[in-house]
């Protein structure tokens, strides 16, 4: 059965074109930074320091595959990547010098 399952699996991922697997993990890091910088709706204050790693992936996710997704798919989740970097300025309370922030290695200081 497990193989089944595996076999299964594996045969879903074949037909799953690339832009939609990157986007899809973009999103996740994008989920998942926004709870840590703390704009989650239950209330959570959120770790900045989890945050500055999963904006840091996902500034360097974008920076790798953004020509080969195209403006089309590039521009919302860019944008949505520089909300995310204000986002932390915001709620840090020891500001990072400018193109120093997360992500900002790869995208340029966002201010």
């Amino acid at each position: 059965m497990s193989e089944d399952f595996e076999s299964q699996a594996m045969r879903e991922l074949e037909e799953v074109p690339a832009v939609e697997v990157i986007t899809a993990t973009a999103v996740h890091l994008m989920s998942a930074a926004a709870v840590q910088v703390g704009l989650a709706e239950s209330g959570y204050k959120g770790d900045l320091d989890e945050a500055r790693k999963l904006i840091t992936a996902l500034a360097g996710l974008l920076s790798a595959a953004s020509p080969d997704l195209g403006d089309h798919h590039a521009r919302p989740l860019r944008d949505g990547l520089r909300s995310l970097q204000l986002a932390f300025r915001e709620a840090s309370v020891i500001k990072d010098e400018p193109g120093q922030g997360p992500g900002e290695k790869f995208t340029g200081p966002v201010n």
